[in-house]
């Protein structure tokens, strides 16, 4: 992880960490696909499923490879969404760290296999407990990571 110190658009010194990601909004029957985080500035949270770029990946591909490997479903349809950004804090060891994080965000419309409820943390998965469909008006803001609220607040959704 690159933490750099920076000067913010107020004159502030803080810490500051850039994160870019893609990640899939599967919506199914006013359902939301989402991952329960373990690690990072949403711990304890519902996220989106998806994450960082392999080397030489491209979006579709990483789109592709991590929501296989948090929710265990492969998107077999979607289409670009959104391309959006929040500022998250994140206590990091004790330090708070401003988070720029950035996301690609594709509508998943059809995808194949199975949903892993339960997911263990090892190499490939180090950051979802696993996935489930949440209903979209049962879930509160203070449960949800900031992309997912930005993301279902740009669909038209009331949180």
């Amino acid at each position: 992880m690159n933490i750099k110190e920076i000067i913010d658009k107020n004159g502030n010194k803080i810490k500051a960490h850039t994160h870019i990601g893609v990640y899939g909004i599967v919506i199914k029957d006013d359902k939301i696909l989402l991952i329960k985080k373990v690690t990072g500035p949403y711990d304890g949270k519902l996220d989106l499923p998806g994450g960082s770029f392999e080397f030489g990946e491209t979006p579709k591909e990483t789109l592709v490879r991590e929501l296989k490997e948090e929710t265990g479903v492969t998107p077999t349809e979607y289409e670009l969404y959104d391309a959006n950004s929040v500022i998250a804090d994140w206590n990091y060891n004790n330090t708070l760290i401003k988070v720029h994080h950035i996301g690609i965000f594709y509508k998943v419309t059809k995808h194949e296999g199975n949903i892993k409820e339960e997911v263990k943390i090892d190499k490939q998965n180090d950051d979802s407990l696993g996935a489930s469909f949440y209903s979209i008006k049962e879930l509160k803001k203070e449960n949800l990571s900031l992309i997912t609220i930005l993301e279902l607040e740009r669909l038209g959704y009331e949180l």
